[in-house]
């Protein structure tokens, strides 16, 4: 599989590595659009939430562990951040495996 953030998990790519656990892996946004922007992802294949199956439930589960653990990590939990994961062309996405964006550190607005 030629996906990016498989090699990432599998360690072919370099990361900024800020969690990991058995289900997901999370770590620095190269192009970050505010003070804090990380990515969460799973570390199975999972190429958007379209995709998302019934047994991907404990996998979901640990993904939304890993965001407060990143939220605590870098000291967004008490401010506030955005979660966003992009689903398809019009969505934005740009890498096609399930990724959650965890976007803090200032005030947002909705014109990103």
């Amino acid at each position: 599989m030629d996906c990016i953030f498989c090699k990432i998990i599998a360690g072919e790519i370099p990361s900024k590595k800020i969690y990991e656990d058995e289900h997901v892996f999370a770590f620095h946004d190269i192009n970050p659009i505010a003070p804090v922007h990380a990515l969460v992802i799973p570390k199975k294949h999972i190429r958007n939430v379209l995709e998302i199956a019934p047994e991907d439930s404990e996998t979901l589960l640990k993904i939304h562990q890993g965001i407060q653990h990143v939220a605590r990590e870098l000291g967004v939990d008490q401010s506030g951040f955005r979660v966003i994961t992009n689903t398809g062309e019009h969505g934005q996405q740009t890498v096609f495996h399930l990724h959650y964006h965890v976007v803090g550190g200032r005030q947002l607005k909705w014109d990103m």
